[in-house]
């Protein structure tokens, strides 16, 4: 009899909890140590990106900024990739480079204006 009560209020409770959905950038999530491709991981920087401009991180005239450069750097855990976007609108001249770090697969690392 415990089991059935426990089971049932189990099965209340998961009906009742959300449902964990991905983020429209899940798409560059990647398994395995395959190295990512460079078209790969420019759609990847370009939809965080837009992810921290939507997320209210970046001001909206980092939207249209293009990819500047791309290259695959050493990094604390092995090779990353490093992009790199320059938005020559930014109040903050400290501010004008935004750099997206990605693993070697493809997965995203970090944001920053440091570079490092």
């Amino acid at each position: 009899m415990k089991a059935l009560i426990l089971t049932a209020a189990l099965a209340a409770l998961q009906s009742f909890s959300p449902a964990a959905l991905a983020d429209k950038g899940s798409s560059c999530h990647f398994h395995g140590k395959n190295p990512a491709s460079e078209a790969v991981v420019t759609d990847c920087a370009n939809q965080r990106r837009d992810a921290l401009v939507k997320a209210g991180k970046l001001d909206s005239s980092w939207q249209s900024v293009q990819l500047g450069k791309l290259e695959l750097v050493d990094g604390k855990k092995g090779k990353e990739w490093k992009a790199t976007f320059t938005n020559p609108a930014a109040e903050d001249k400290t501010k004008q480079n935004l750099y997206v770090f990605f693993s070697h697969p493809g997965n995203f690392i970090a944001a920053n204006f440091t570079g490092q």
